[in-house]
């Protein structure tokens, strides 16, 4: 268990560095019932720093695999009014919102994957305006974690301490180790921001990546495209950063200029199930083949939501030397594996990382080659060995990254 220092440090990190609470605002803190010690430290913090009103939903996974267990597929469908219009409410009040991510990955594992994919293409088709919203910087929002026992047991199965050894893992991705954490996170702000900038002065059109896995795709990149680092800034003007730890440079690939074969560096879990062991073919952007050899059926699920989720939506570059990747663990959970990895995302891409994106029509978005869907999952594809190439528009090369580590 963290010491109450580092608990102190870590709702002031995810407050005014991660959603970046202003003065007389509004905060949505999103918990597993387990971690509700959090959210009651987050909520007091969040007055200490000016908050306007704090509101806690606390989810119950337990409950949720009892329904899908027990409910009808039909009933699973259904999405009610009330709770899409209390998600747009978070829009127009200009509230910010924390998410406690630590879901068990093997709950849902035996559940029908039928009612599974009903209950997700619902949920995400009723949800699209506020999804929408979400990856337009309308609001800020930052997710995190905090260790449950079930979900410590996966990553951690031959402890005796799972909770605490988790929460000491968690520590050091958040730089709490640090003597001051604040200050360490804006050093890394800068150093991930400085990496954006030379991609974006180079405005390669091609990326390629190549391992001794079996890997070898081509990525187009979105017209007129931006990376992104971790600091974001929201329609208010107000910088924040959505998901931490962040160790990731970001943007969106172009839909239809994707092609080759991909194998997948580490597990994806998805709605409660885990997809290991996978490959992907690409032709013109479409994945018109698949395989895995744990979690097929959870992996078309997600491939066959929607058109826009046999397309890619975003493309991020990660270091093998992250703190994430430097602890050795696999944690089973897509915040803190997609930051020991460079990954690709199935599904709809970030209006952002295009240059006036959050200005554009959804037309206009998709001119420039966006890819829109109801679905955005991201997944591992960085090895230890792996090889990313940039290619300018006049076909000239760059190697930003060797053996899995940036050499820019």
């Amino acid at each position: 268990m963290l010491t109450q220092k580092q608990l102190e440090n870590y709702c002031s990190l995810v407050l005014s560095v991660g959603v970046n609470l202003q003065k007389d605002q509004e905060l949505l803190i999103m918990s597993p019932i387990e971690c509700s010690y959090m959210a009651r430290k987050l909520a007091k913090k969040a007055y200490e720093l000016g908050a306007k009103y704090v509101r806690v939903n606390y989810q119950d996974e337990i409950i949720d695999k009892i329904n899908f267990e027990n409910a009808s597929k039909e009933t699973l469908q259904v999405v009610p009014q009330w709770f899409i219009d209390s998600k747009m409410q978070l829009v127009k009040d200009n509230a910010c919102y924390i998410v406690l991510d630590a879901e068990d990955p093997e709950l849902l594992a035996n559940v029908d994957k039928d009612k599974l994919l009903a209950y997700s293409i619902a949920r995400q088709t009723a949800l699209k305006e506020y999804s929408s919203a979400v990856m337009r910087n309308d609001i800020r929002w930052c997710v995190v974690s905090v260790p449950t026992e079930a979900w410590a047991k996966v990553v951690l199965p031959n402890s005796n301490a799972p909770i605490d050894e988790l929460w000491e893992l968690i520590a050091k991705t958040m730089r709490l180790d640090e003597d001051d954490p604040v200050t360490a996170w804006k050093n890394h702000i800068s150093t991930l921001t400085r990496r954006a900038d030379y991609l974006n002065e180079k405005n390669f059109e091609y990326l390629r990546f190549e391992n001794k896995k079996g890997t070898n795709l081509k990525v187009g990149l979105a017209t007129n495209h931006k990376w992104i680092a971790a600091e974001e800034i929201a329609k208010d003007g107000v910088k924040f950063i959505a998901n931490m730890p962040t160790e990731e440079i970001f943007t969106a690939p172009h839909k239809d200029k994707t092609n080759g074969i991909l194998k997948s560096a580490l597990p994806l879990v998805s709605d409660g199930n885990v997809i290991d062991e996978f490959t992907l073919w690409f032709e013109n952007g479409k994945i018109v083949k698949y395989e895995a050899e744990k979690g097929y059926d959870s992996l078309k699920n997600l491939i066959e939501s929607d058109d826009g989720s046999h397309y890619i939506g975003e493309v991020a570059l990660i270091g093998k030397n992250s703190p994430v990747s430097n602890t050795g663990k696999l944690f089973y959970n897509t915040l803190f594996d997609e930051n020991a990895s460079c990954h690709l995302a199935i599904g709809k891409a970030y209006p952002t990382t295009v240059n006036d994106g959050d200005k554009m029509t959804k037309e206009q978005l998709l001119q420039a080659g966006l890819n829109d869907s109801i679905v955005h999952a991201d997944f591992m594809i960085g090895t230890k060995d792996l090889k990313v190439t940039g290619i300018a528009f006049d076909g000239k090369e760059t190697v930003i990254f060797d053996n899995g580590e940036w050499i820019i």
